[in-house]
């Protein structure tokens, strides 16, 4: 068997040429519909998609992480998670499919009755794809995973933009979801054909599920916590202010998801066959978080003085009153990176009920950023800068429990892992702010090369004189793989 280390090298490669590719499309896709489409179809279907998100969560029940962490489930163990999954997702998808007209009266939006009508199909097919999705994961096969990937993005793209051309309005934007459930699901079941019986039995399965139950939980914490937002805003404040907040939120995303999602999916997987080696974790944690603020914290500074370019390049100047909102998320971006791996580390060392515990204090936070924003300020921006300081307070929260109840260790070495990116993400600020003073053109192309060329060059100078260089040839080290 592959050693720990070069399995988790593969993964991320193979992940990464996925995510890179599909970023590249993605922006295409997006830079194209938000040309041709106004920013309240954007809000309404932002509302539509948290909904689904939602229902997949109950979908899921923690299946995912139960099914990648606990090796020892046997083909009949499965067929009866399989069973669970598509007796709670038909349920699921046949209620909200029912539910849709009371949906749209809620939010006073007549459209969003037959888009979450259409949508509820992509909820069955996500939510029958539950576990045979997840052992993609535990066995680790994420060449193939990286290829499916690429070709829901490729084809889904294309339909949704012609859709968009062709006059399609809204529903343009639903297509690639429907379709990317049901690719999913179609390859999926294909290479993992598990059987559904009417009657089955989940005795055996009593001891994982207080694991699932904890997971379950957090997820839908977690929920609420991120998309409170969303819904709050388009209840209250309107589809048009959503539709520059979703906007400026899933920019700010893009390229946090594919830094995250290249290495997030592989670590828990690779590091559960490790089992509860909580020295090694801690090793591996500070490693993690160690690059992760190599790269997240600099890069906030860089969307936030790039804001306006990349709001006006990529989706024309009918998107500018994104762009403060824009600029406040990006501030997150840092955060967010470093955190986006601690959920992989409560999970292999098995205790869910640590991560449930920071799921709540995060929601707790967030909402009441949120609900300051969305009633008192009533400002979509309000609403940005109260997220930058919950996420602030729940990274501090999340990091001390982390090492005050699995690793019972100073929580020392881990803040030494953060300064040298957080002195430079200053310097870089001060680079930014002159070239906004001195060096500004009236064309926002020069202006986000010129930006570009002062970031990449210091970010180099940054890994070669941090001493980052020799992490890197250590972590591509074939003799220090296992370290």
């Amino acid at each position: 068997m592959k050693d720990i280390k070069g399995q988790l090298i593969s993964g991320v490669f193979f992940t990464a040429l996925a995510k890179y590719a599909n970023l590249i499309i993605s922006l295409v896709v997006t830079a194209v519909l938000a040309r041709l489409l106004a920013p309240d179809q954007f809000g309404v279907v932002a509302i539509a998609t948290v909904a689904i998100a939602f229902l997949n969560l109950l979908a899921d029940i923690g299946l995912s992480a139960t099914v990648i962490q606990h090796k020892e489930l046997d083909r009949k163990a499965l067929n009866g998670l399989f069973s669970l999954s598509v007796y709670i997702t038909v349920l699921l998808s046949l209620v909200f499919f029912l539910c849709a007209g009371v949906f749209a009266e809620w939010y006073e939006q007549p459209i969003l009755r037959p888009i979450c009508q259409w949508l509820a199909l992509s909820l069955l097919f996500s939510g029958i794809t539950v576990v045979p999705n997840a052992l993609f994961y535990r066995e680790r096969l994420f060449k193939a995973i990286a290829l499916r990937s690429l070709l829901i993005q490729l084809v889904g793209g294309a339909i949704s933009v012609a859709a968009a051309f062709n006059g399609y309005g809204v529903y343009a934007l639903i297509i690639n979801p429907i379709f990317s459930s049901l690719l999913i699901f179609v390859i999926s079941y294909a290479k993992f054909p598990l059987k559904f019986t009417f009657s089955f039995s989940l005795q055996s399965l009593r001891p994982i599920f207080s694991y699932s139950f904890y997971q379950f939980l957090f997820n839908i914490i977690n929920y609420f916590s991120r998309n409170a937002d969303t819904l709050l805003i388009g209840k209250y404040l309107g589809m048009v202010p959503l539709g520059y907040y979703d906007k400026s939120y899933r920019l700010m995303s893009l390229p946090l998801q594919n830094i995250t999602q290249v290495i997030t999916p592989v670590i828990h997987p690779i590091l559960s066959l490790k089992g509860k080696d909580l020295e090694y974790l801690n090793r591996v944690n500070l490693k993690l978080v160690s690059f992760l603020a190599l790269i997240g914290f600099p890069l906030s500074i860089f969307l936030f003085f790039a804001s306006e370019e990349l709001i006006l390049l990529f989706f024309g100047p009918q998107w500018e009153f994104a762009i403060p909102t824009f600029k406040i998320l990006s501030l997150t971006v840092g955060i967010q990176l470093v955190l986006s791996s601690s959920g992989s580390i409560f999970q292999t060392a098995g205790d869910t009920k640590s991560l449930f515990i920071c799921g709540l204090f995060s929601a707790v936070t967030n909402v009441a950023g949120i609900l300051l924003g969305v009633f008192y300020f009533k400002r979509i921006e309000a609403v940005a800068h109260g997220l930058l300081v919950t996420f602030t307070i729940n990274f501090i929260q999340t990091y001390w429990l982390m090492y005050v109840v699995i690793f019972k260790a100073s929580i020392g070495a881990f803040l030494t892992c953060l300064w040298k990116p957080l002195i430079f993400a200053g310097i870089l600020a001060v680079l930014l702010y002159g070239t906004d003073l001195f060096f500004n053109w009236d064309h926002q192309l020069y202006n986000l090369l010129f930006k570009s060329f002062i970031f990449l060059p210091s970010f180099a100078m940054l890994v070669w004189f941090g001493g980052y260089q020799a992490d890197i040839k250590q972590f591509l080290n074939r003799k220090n793989l296992n370290q």
